[in-house]
């Protein structure tokens, strides 16, 4: 009996040991196959950088817009395209997409009789090109009225309508 226990036990070494270099091949010819496989390209683009026209608002003269993108190369598969944007509706117009911190007004020229003031550039759309800084003027002797208070505005109303009823 002894004789086909250790038979038995041999023909299960074998099969184990077996087992053991069918799964060492495996693996080695996987790590061997990724291995021999190519690596991807590294696709470098012919492509420029795109250059972007102004943000045109779709309707009156800020808010929602598009802007127009184009860029040359001879292997690129777009070289137009169009995005949207949005121009601020409390920016400066004459300033385009350049916004810029102004100081206060200066005193009346009385040569030219003009008031200017000078602002520094804050910030750009969409890399717009701007001036670093910007002199504006304004005629002198125009006084900005204060806005009336709602309180103001009440006794208004309320002493027309009295009159009203006098009447």
């Amino acid at each position: 009996m002894q004789p086909q226990q250790q038979q038995q036990q041999r023909r299960k070494f074998a099969a184990a040991f077996l087992a053991f270099i069918f799964i060492l091949a495996a693996v080695d010819m996987a790590e061997a196959g990724k291995k021999e496989k190519p690596e991807k390209k590294v696709k470098k683009s012919d492509c420029g950088e795109w250059q972007w026209s102004v943000c045109v608002p779709t309707s009156g003269d800020c808010g929602l817009g598009t802007r127009e993108g184009t860029r040359t190369g001879a292997e690129c598969k777009q070289t137009m395209k169009t995005q949207r944007c949005k121009i601020p509706c409390n920016w400066k117009k004459q300033f385009g997409e350049c916004k810029y911190q102004f100081q206060a007004w200066g005193e009346c020229d009385a040569n030219t009789a003009l008031k200017t003031r000078t602002g520094n550039l804050k910030r750009a759309l969409h890399n717009a090109e701007c001036q670093k800084t910007v002199t504006i003027s304004k005629p002198c002797g125009k006084v900005t009225k204060p806005k009336p208070q709602a309180e103001s505005k009440k006794k208004k109303k309320e002493g027309k309508k009295q009159e009203k009823m006098l009447d």
